[in-house]
């Protein structure tokens, strides 16, 4: 039986419950608007329940000394989804919208592996440096750091890319021993529901380490961060709501690690790469209906070149398959749900009242159900505009001309984000100039492809406080101890 097909439990404590007073509420397929299943709607007691029972975890098991266990539980959890495979993508598609094609990589499959790579790693990483011998107060001492986990940890994850978002965040918090409370987003619970159900019949992990929850109120979410049992907030989601997080969690001076908005620039520098340049852009500001927080969603192109810039990318827009995410013809999706749709199109809307024209696109889809919108040119906005400062989470795209590498450098830093973006020209020296110089966390040089397990990523400015993947990921859950004794 499919995982949505069963009843959509918490998990608290190690066992699989209702919320209190039987509480659910639903989960639409956003492109049929059809009901994909009922979710257990956590409330505040359920959520101080759940976090009694990580404190528990972490303070009276061995849990964070025992790394065989921990590898041996993360190794049984991606066993599980790769058991489960097709199920979880088919809840993917029908819950998230998501194109089918994409759950052969970043939507499903790919980030499974972040298990496998923090398994590994929590089979082999040493935090202990040791600093020699030095004099202090009379005497020689030998020091040395140790590197133990943060503590109660809680999770609170997006909708666009719900397993790689959770498993982003159970992977390295796993491995370094901490135990945690995992929030799912309201618009998509089921998936990490059913993350819940696979790790209480699949895995050996004790009661309490994993505690998993879906909620459509916004008071859980802040219990989850204040707390006083609570150690350390992790949070993926928009800039506005990390920063009532991080405000929140002020109170208790819990660690805060935040993954955020962007509104990243695709800068082309020379002539030979504006067709390249167009369809890297393209493809990334599509991507999943353009909800992504890491998409290139100004493409930057030398003034001269902009009518061929704007003439390719509208071609390529034009040309993507726009519906049903169960056929793979279709690249673009529908958006998460009516309401992300409606801001969508105000953002076009107001952009047109200020100046800017859309080349193609700039409406919801004809579609009779869901929620599509078409794909989004938009040339002749002023660089400080909303359409071009603010994240839209939509297929739009904002088409801008520079006159020259140091302007294109001044525009791609006039964001108050800076999580990504790209750079192309025929020269890798002035292609790495350029990309040296613009602020943001990660950054493709002529195409190359920065994301994987092992590769750090987060922001600068309002784009987040933090990095996950890679070691840098796992020491974001590590506390930094130092001991001294005698030499």
């Amino acid at each position: 039986m499919a995982f949505w097909n069963q009843e959509n439990q918490l998990l608290i404590d190690g066992e699989l419950v209702a919320a209190t007073g039987d509480r659910t509420f639903t989960s639409l397929n956003p492109a049929t608007e059809e009901l994909v299943g009922e979710a257990a709607d956590a409330t505040v007691v359920d959520v101080e329940q759940a976090i009694g029972a990580a404190r528990r975890a972490f303070d009276e098991t061995d849990w964070s000394a025992d790394a065989g266990l921990r590898v041996r539980c993360m190794r049984q959890l991606a066993r599980a989804m790769r058991d489960n495979l097709e199920d979880l993508r088919t809840l993917t598609v029908s819950e998230v919208g998501v194109p089918i094609v994409m759950t052969s990589g970043p939507a499903l499959e790919g980030p499974i592996g972040i298990l496998d790579y923090y398994a590994d790693l929590a089979g082999t990483y040493d935090g202990t440096v040791d600093l020699g011998v030095a004099e202090a107060y009379g005497g020689m001492h030998r020091r040395w750091v140790e590197r133990e986990p943060y503590g109660v940890v809680s999770a609170i994850s997006a909708y666009n890319y719900p397993t790689q978002l959770n498993l982003a965040k159970l992977g390295p918090a796993l491995a370094a021993g901490c135990t945690v409370v995992l929030k799912g987003a309201p618009d998509a619970p089921l998936i990490t529901l059913a993350l819940g159900r696979m790790i209480a019949e699949h895995t050996d992990m004790p009661a309490g380490v994993v505690n998993v929850l879906a909620s459509s109120e916004v008071e859980t979410g802040v219990v989850m961060t204040t707390d006083p049992d609570v150690d350390m907030v992790t949070f993926t989601g928009s800039t506005a709501v990390g920063k009532s997080i991080m405000a929140a969690a002020s109170s208790t001076l819990k660690k805060v690690f935040l993954e955020l908005g962007g509104k990243s620039a695709m800068v082309v520098l020379d002539e030979e790469n504006v067709d390249g340049g167009a369809l890297t852009c393209s493809m990334l500001a599509n991507s999943h209906a353009g909800q992504g927080c890491a998409i290139t969603s100004r493409l930057l192109v030398p003034r001269e070149n902009m009518d061929r810039a704007v003439k390719t990318t509208t071609e390529i827009f034009e040309g993507f398959g726009v519906g049903d995410p169960f056929d793979a013809a279709n690249y673009v999706g529908p958006l998460i749900s009516s309401e992300q749709r409606d801001r969508v199109q105000g953002m076009v809307d107001r952009a047109v009242e200020a100046g800017a024209t859309v080349v193609t696109g700039g409406s919801p889809t004809n579609h009779d159900k869901g929620f599509f919108f078409e794909p989004t040119v938009i040339v002749g906005a002023d660089e400080n505009s909303e359409i071009a400062q603010d994240e839209v989470f939509g297929p739009v795209l904002v088409v801008l001309p520079h006159d020259g590498d140091d302007d294109a450098v001044r525009i791609a830093n006039n964001s108050k984000y800076g999580l990504s973006g790209g750079v192309l020209a025929t020269d890798r020296s002035r292609a790495l100039s350029v990309a040296r110089r613009i602020r943001t966390g990660t950054l493709s040089v002529n195409g190359g492809m920065w994301h994987a397990a092992d590769a750090p990523f987060g922001g600068y400015k309002q784009s987040g406080i933090g990095r996950e993947n890679g070691v840098a990921g796992l020491e974001e859950f590590l506390q930094t101890k130092l001991l001294a004794e005698p030499a």
